[in-house]
């Protein structure tokens, strides 16, 4: 986990979960079903972690019957993304949550689970209490990142204007460092804020 990942966690309220259970009855993730199983038998602890929590629906209709309007959402904002493709994209249930919507193993769920939402560009049912926080700090990085953009160009006009050597390395220096930042959020469309 980066520091801009336990900065998000440590400011996102708990309280804003309205136990309505769609994100455990339709989940899903980018990486395609057939990849996950190989994951975690080369033993990557996230695939191991995700899928003894979760379990697949047979296909998208099914999931869809559980809540159209959920998987619906996925979908469009996937695709929004670029990140949609149709024979890739499987839709989960967990295991773990009884018919009140209550987690049955809730002292001792995952890490996973525990933090969902676990940055501002999950994605979360319609109506979610969580919606309108992620919202506003995905707002929030995008300034991040404009405004780093803005002091990036700031510094090449700077680096264009000395002639000393030891100046224009140590702004590529920082320069690199703020790059870096930048491309941290290229996945969720950074090169256009």
């Amino acid at each position: 986990m980066d520091n801009y990942e336990k900065n998000y966690l440590s400011q996102r309220p708990d309280d804003l979960c309205r136990k309505c259970g769609l994100c455990c009855r339709v989940a899903t993730t980018t990486t395609p079903y057939k990849k996950l199983l190989e994951m975690k038998e080369e033993g990557d602890q996230g695939a191991i972690d995700f899928l003894s929590v979760f379990e697949p629906y047979e296909s998208i209709a099914v999931a869809r019957e559980v809540s159209a309007e959920t998987v619906d959402n996925i979908i469009k904002c996937l695709s929004i993304d670029g990140n949609y493709k149709e024979s890739d994209m499987t839709f989960y249930k967990c295991k773990f949550l009884d018919d009140s919507n209550l987690c049955t193993r809730y002292e001792n769920r995952l890490l996973l689970c525990k933090h969902f939402p676990s940055s501002p560009w999950a994605i979360v049912p319609p109506g979610c209490g969580y919606e309108g926080w992620l919202f506003m700090k995905r707002e929030e990085a995008k300034q991040k990142i404009r405004k780093i953009k803005e002091e990036l160009l700031e510094l090449q006009l700077l680096k264009n204007k000395t002639n000393s050597l030891d100046i224009q390395l140590k702004i590529a220096s920082v320069e690199k460092k703020m790059q870096n930042t930048v491309e941290l959020f290229k996945k969720y469309g950074s090169e256009n804020w």
